[in-house]
């Protein structure tokens, strides 16, 4: 080959070298993806002298270190609760309410022997030491607590429940003052359940006496009730009723069955009431020292029916003697000025209740008149003092020496006016009197009382919606059988925590 040609081919040779080294295949680079449709390349068999190609091993690069003292970087924290609504709030079927007040009396009397409630209790006779010298009480024995329970209707039928206590049950004789005021004993006041249905409606339990419609017609005192001649009691029972409703007229019918009054009987007693309400005719009342509300004006009709059968009279007893108890009441809810559910200022209401009967002592609060059994006849020389062991609360029913059952008569009267001065003042007065047919048969003219009267007048603030105020001054009297008059004179003030 000449010089010429030489050159001429190692100059195209160099400028085909570049072109060349693009186009050749990397041996390291990994297989190519074969285009849509066309099949890939078989790899060789196992044991070829050609093998496929191992991609690289790429490694991340480190993450920067920050400057000392300074903590990495945290990615932000996910929420996943975020975006989805709240729950939705938990709410009981059931209802539950607290109510009740703490008390404090203040209390001054003319004579000894009353507790802080007086009620019926017979009064010191003058010249004696206790009918000639005074006495001054503080007590916190009336504060009482209240729950009432609501379930879920079932069926149609409410069901609730009561249960309320006070600081006045029975303390035990002979106890230091401080021990009866300080250590009070808790007792029941309300204990019941009851049922609503779209027929009747049923209440058993421990509640207001049905005799006397309480508490509808209970007067407005500062002083603790029930005062004299106010039928007030609280008993075991089971009631039946309704109310018919009339719109301008609304009448409820009710029937119980009540704890009879003599111990081991085997016949509860039975009362029955007729109560007519006119509920656009509104009164504004308060019954006791705490309880104001907005009442319908009504009248109420109840009787109560009662078996006495008590050992007969001797001292080794075989048989029983029986007797019948009886009673009716009348009362009544009159809102001379009415007050509406805006205002009660200037509203002028009047309660009265008007009661006859015999065996109804222990209906009134405390009270007995003073009467028991005679002596028995016919002591012996083993025996000259013989004696007879009652079954009956005191005042019921008693013997005359003939051996003859007499039930008590007693015939009371009480009335009642309060007047609101405004919202938060207003003023009360009261009368009452008391009167029996044949207690004088019953017991020594000295101890013995047949004709009682009593009367006050109050004065009560809310001085918040929480906090009341109350001064009241009392007047007792009783006439014993001998013609004595024994009175009693009361002011008292006291201070509630309604809630």
């Amino acid at each position: 080959m000449s010089k010429r040609s030489r050159l001429v081919s190692l100059l195209a040779l160099a400028i085909a070298s570049p072109a060349l080294a693009q186009t050749a295949p990397d041996p390291n680079a990994p297989p190519a993806t074969p285009p849509a449709g066309d099949q890939p390349t078989t790899p060789p068999a196992t044991g070829s002298d050609t093998q496929p190609a191992t991609p690289p091993v790429t490694t991340p690069p480190n993450p920067p270190t920050p400057p000392m003292g300074e903590q990495p970087a945290q990615p932000p924290k996910v929420d996943a609760k975020k975006d989805e609504p709240p729950p939705p709030p938990t709410h009981s079927k059931w209802d539950a309410t607290l109510y009740g007040f703490a008390e404090l009396d203040a209390i001054w009397d003319s004579t000894q022997g009353f507790g802080e409630l007086a009620g019926g209790s017979a009064i010191a006779r003058p010249n004696t030491y206790a009918g000639d010298h005074g006495q001054t009480t503080f007590t916190p024995r009336n504060s009482r607590i209240g729950f009432k329970l609501k379930a879920p209707e079932y069926n149609d039928i409410k069901a609730s429940a009561q249960l309320e206590m006070d600081f006045l049950g029975n303390q035990p004789p002979g106890i230091s003052e401080a021990s009866l005021y300080g250590n009070a004993t808790f007792r029941i006041r309300h204990m019941n359940v009851k049922m609503e249905t779209p027929y009747v409606d049923i209440l058993a339990g421990q509640y207001w006496s049905l005799f006397g419609w309480q508490s509808l017609f209970h007067p407005n005192t500062v002083a603790i009730q029930g005062v004299p001649g106010q039928i007030y009691s609280r008993v075991q029972q089971v009631r039946v009723g309704k109310v018919i409703k009339g719109g301008a007229v609304d009448v409820e019918l009710q029937i119980a069955a009540n704890r009879p009054a003599e111990r081991a009987s085997q016949t509860p007693d039975g009362v029955a009431g007729l109560k007519v309400s006119m509920p656009e005719f509104k009164a504004w009342h308060t019954a006791g020292s705490t309880g104001s509300s907005l009442d319908a004006a009504a009248l109420g009709v109840s009787v109560i029916g009662r078996r006495f059968t008590p050992p007969e009279f001797s001292a080794n007893p075989g048989k029983q003697v029986s007797k019948n108890g009886y009673g009716i009441s009348v009362d009544a809810l009159i809102p001379i000025i009415p007050a509406t559910k805006k205002t009660h200022a200037g509203a002028l209401t009047l309660t009265g209740s008007f009661v006859y009967g015999a065996g109804l002592a222990d209906q009134y609060s405390g009270f007995n008149g003073g009467v028991g059994n005679p002596a028995l006849p016919n002591p012996t020389m083993a025996n000259p003092a013989p004696t007879y062991t009652t079954v009956l609360d005191g005042g019921l029913a008693l013997y005359s020496p003939d051996g003859t059952l007499h039930p008590i008569q007693w015939t009371s009267f009480i009335g009642g006016a309060q007047y609101y001065i405004n919202d938060m003042v207003w003023v009360s007065a009261n009368y009452s009197h008391m009167s029996s047919g044949n207690a004088h048969l019953f017991g020594a003219a000295a101890k013995v009382f047949d004709t009682s009267q009593w009367a006050d007048g109050n004065l009560m603030v809310d001085l918040t919606p929480a906090v009341r105020v109350g001064a009241e001054f009392s007047y007792f009297d009783q006439t014993y059988v001998d013609l004595k008059d024994a009175p009693d004179y009361r002011l008292q003030g006291s201070f509630f925590f309604i809630f």
